[in-house]
């Protein structure tokens, strides 16, 4: 019989989840809910409301105020039947805890132990403890805490003056996850001394991984200082690369100099596999290691679990790793509802099927042209990074060979510098074409910025199959091209910008693209904010005038921050794109907005000149007017009466303003022509010299066709012309046969005429003709 209560919680969590789950809300509903006056905070209503109105508002919080692009570019975590699973047993937690205490005593000791017995056989970690716990970095806090109380027996009494006669140091490798240190010792209440940051291997072996000779003498210098080693942490699966230390050495060294060793990572979750490389088996030899399996399995808000060895149970309850508080082990609730719904085969499958992804992906990388992979073993490694870097030849290893030489050459600097702004633009494109394979950007130390890809983090949750694998595989194809074309072209468009009057080239290595231009305005004497403003006018307006073009580029301001000012960014290109002819459109559209621009400018003053000379040459036509007149005309009666007597005729005089020209002119011409005159034709706009004619559908910036390819596609085009004219040719005439004109036979009406005519013409000749010639014609006609 299942208890009623668990049941009706279990039907009211699959309603709560349905309700929070469902997406399918109408338009009319949404634009109701944007404005609904319940959506703002108010106060607490006083009657109460119900169960769904509760989570009617957590789904509007969840949903309801994403814009549009956000909620495109937001995925929700892939919760199933097992995420369910997780999420009743927090429900379940916060019932149990109201169970009396004897009760709650062994049902949280059943659930602590069985789950505990569970991981331990899962992941091959024998006679080992839990400690489970929400933040990832607790575990480690208390295993200091535990290894502080059992180094220094006095501790619990002393307190802080036991550390101060003999410093601890906890050591940590370089590529550990980033304010791991400082975290551990803000917690412990310890100086910044007292943690050492190991670095990774220089000369041999990976880059990622923890140098044990190195540690061997950081370790002797401390215990010949006074100092106490504590505690080294340990990585199987570096944050960054996926890396795994040398386990079993520092195994060694660690019982050497009785210290205690923690280890964590993600490779840790192919313990669970039955193929475990040999690097990751040595964890199972560990004093402590942490595991974070809702991100490995999928489970939502399920905790970290961290494993142990030790025998002395007191010490476990004063470092906070065990509890006398039952509601403390329901912590644990979750994960043992999770496990058992999983199986071991479910279980083991899930993380199989994230190391066929990685596998995968590896594959097919080794196939690519361009892409350097940085994996530990190719044959287990969980966790791919790659990067797109391009191979030089011969010559060129060369010489950048002989420019490594020298420390911190600023080329070699500035290439790093261009590869990890075109590998972050290749991250960020991958990410959103193919969202589900859960790709991100990793900066690394030595390989720079590449791309990663680690299923075990990311395909539970995701839900990532092999068939998005193999679409990130067809991205990346797609974007290589790309990427070589524009990294080739940089170079010629920058000797280009340079060469060419009036642009100004902006050197932006976190640009991913072709370059940034700028066009430079010839300032007449301004002052520096006047010509600023001209200077953002211009560009902008330059940049307006190149997206109305009908090109593939992309035009832009460049990065919302961190950006140049008053600056023409240009994206990505393909390798048919033309330079010259682009450098050159963006000159002449630049000078022919700048003509522009100083025409307008000068346009109020040539107008407020013309007015008056204008106003001056009015004058002095109304002065000769009246002395054409003469005095009596202008006297009011008098004049009206003389002048109908003896009215004076006078031809309008006027002028007129070419704004062309800037010149004032006269009218007459416009009297006596009843029409205005159009002026002097307006100057050419500006134009690309290298302007030229386009095949249809082919788009600007385009390089044409090479000159052999159109040779030969236009003999092609005219031997095959040839062919048809000798296809419609006549057949060869047959000896004594006839040839027949081809031309189509005349209508009657037609011949008629024709007929007619010729007689005519003969008529008309023999006429004209003078007698001698008509006599020559007829002794021929004889002949």
């Amino acid at each position: 019989m299942v208890d009623p209560t668990l049941a009706e919680m279990g039907k009211n969590l699959n309603e709560a989840m349905k309700m929070l789950e469902d997406n399918q809300r109408k338009a009319e509903e949404e634009n109701e809910k944007k404005y609904a006056r319940k959506d703002i905070p108010g106060p607490l209503q006083g009657s109460g409301q119900d169960m769904v109105s509760i989570l009617q508002l957590v789904q509007n919080l969840m949903h309801g105020e994403e814009e549009e692009e956000t909620s495109q570019a937001y995925r929700l975590q892939n919760v199933g039947e097992q995420g369910h699973m997780a999420l009743l047993g927090h429900s379940l937690a916060a019932y149990i805890s109201v169970l009396d205490r004897e009760r709650l005593r062994k049902l949280t000791t059943r659930i602590l132990s069985d789950t505990t017995l569970w991981l331990c056989r899962l992941f091959r970690y024998e006679n080992g403890s839990a400690y489970y716990h929400e933040d990832d970095r607790e575990g480690l806090l208390k295993i200091c805490r535990l290894v502080i109380h059992t180094r220094y027996e006095d501790y619990t009494v002393e307190g802080f003056n036991v550390l101060y006669t003999k410093q601890p140091v906890i050591y940590i490798s370089s590529a550990a996850r980033t304010g791991l240190g400082q975290a551990l010792c803000n917690q412990l209440g310890l100086p910044l001394s007292c943690m050492c940051r190991v670095p990774c291997n220089t000369m041999f072996g990976s880059q990622h991984q923890m140098d044990v000779a190195l540690l061997d003498r950081l370790i002797k210098d401390d215990v010949e200082s006074g100092k106490l080693p504590l505690l080294l942490v340990a990585n199987a699966g570096t944050p960054g690369a996926g890396h795994t230390d040398k386990l079993g050495r520092l195994k060694e060294l660690c019982e050497q100099y009785n210290m205690w060793l923690h280890v964590e990572g993600v490779n840790l979750a192919t313990l669970a596999l039955g193929y475990v490389s040999s690097s990751v088996l040595a964890a199972t030899k560990c004093d402590s290691m942490t595991l974070t399996l809702g991100s490995w399995l999928g489970l939502p808000a399920v905790p970290a679990v961290t494993l142990y060895r030790h025998e002395d149970p007191s010490l476990s309850l004063a470092a906070g790793l065990t509890s006398s508080q039952p509601v403390e082990k329901l912590r644990a609730l979750p994960l043992w509802l999770s496990l058992q719904y999983l199986g071991h085969d479910g279980i083991v499958e899930r993380i199989k099927h994230a190391s066929q992804l990685s596998q995968r992906l590896l594959e097919n990388l080794k196939n690519l042209d361009f892409i350097k992979t940085s994996v530990e073993d190719e044959l287990s490694s969980p966790v791919v990074v790659f990067k797109f870097f391009q191979q030089y030849s011969n010559r060129d290893q060369t010489s950048h060979a002989a420019q490594a030489s020298t420390i911190q050459h600023p080329i070699i600097n500035n290439e790093r510098h261009i590869y990890d702004t075109f590998n972050q633009w290749l991250g960020e494109q991958l990410a959103q074409l193919v969202p589900a394979s859960g790709v991100d950007v990793v900066e690394l130390e030595d390989e720079g910025t590449c791309v990663r890809f680690s299923p075990l983090m990311t395909s539970a949750v995701l839900g990532t199959e092999i068939q998005d694998v193999d679409q990130l595989v067809d991205c990346l194809k797609m974007k290589i091209p790309v990427l070589t074309s524009t990294l080739q072209l940089r170079e010629e468009f920058e000797q280009e910008v340079r060469r060419t009057v009036g642009l100004l080239y902006i050197e932006d290595l976190s640009w991913p693209g072709l370059g940034v231009v700028r066009y430079n305005y010839h300032s007449d004497g301004k002052d520096d904010d006047k010509q600023e403003k001209e200077l953002e006018k211009i560009n902008t307006e330059l940049l307006k005038k190149l997206n109305e073009l009908e090109s593939d580029l992309t035009f832009s301001l460049g990065p919302e921050f961190g950006g140049q000012k008053n600056c023409v960014y240009i994206g990505m290109v393909t390798e048919d794109l033309d330079v010259s002819e682009l450098v050159e459109t963006i000159a002449a559209t630049g000078r022919e907005i700048e003509e522009n621009s100083r025409l307008l400018e000068n346009m109020t003053e040539v107008v407020r000149k013309g007015i008056q000379e204008a106003q001056l040459q009015l004058q002095k036509a109304n002065e000769e007017r009246l002395l054409e007149e003469g005095l009596l005309r202008q006297i009011p009666v008098v004049g009206s009466v003389l002048n109908w007597f003896s009215p004076f005729q006078a031809s309008p005089k006027g002028r007129t303003f070419n704004l062309t020209a800037g010149s004032l002119e006269s009218t007459e011409s416009t009297y006596v022509s009843k029409a205005q005159g159009t002026g002097t034709t307006p100057p050419p706009t500006p134009t690309s010299s290298l302007a030229k004619q386009r095949l249809p559908g082919q788009k600007i910036f385009k390089r044409s066709l090479r000159s052999s390819d159109a040779f030969s596609e236009t003999s092609s085009v005219s031997h095959c012309d040839d062919l048809e004219k000798l296809d419609q040719r006549p057949p060869p005439l047959s000896p004594g046969q006839e040839q027949r004109p081809l031309e189509t036979e005349k209508t009657q009406e037609q011949k008629e005429v024709a007929q007619a005519t010729q007689t005519d013409t003969e008529d008309i000749r023999s006429d004209e003709l003078p007698h001698d010639c008509t006599k020559v014609e007829e002794q021929e006609s004889q002949r």
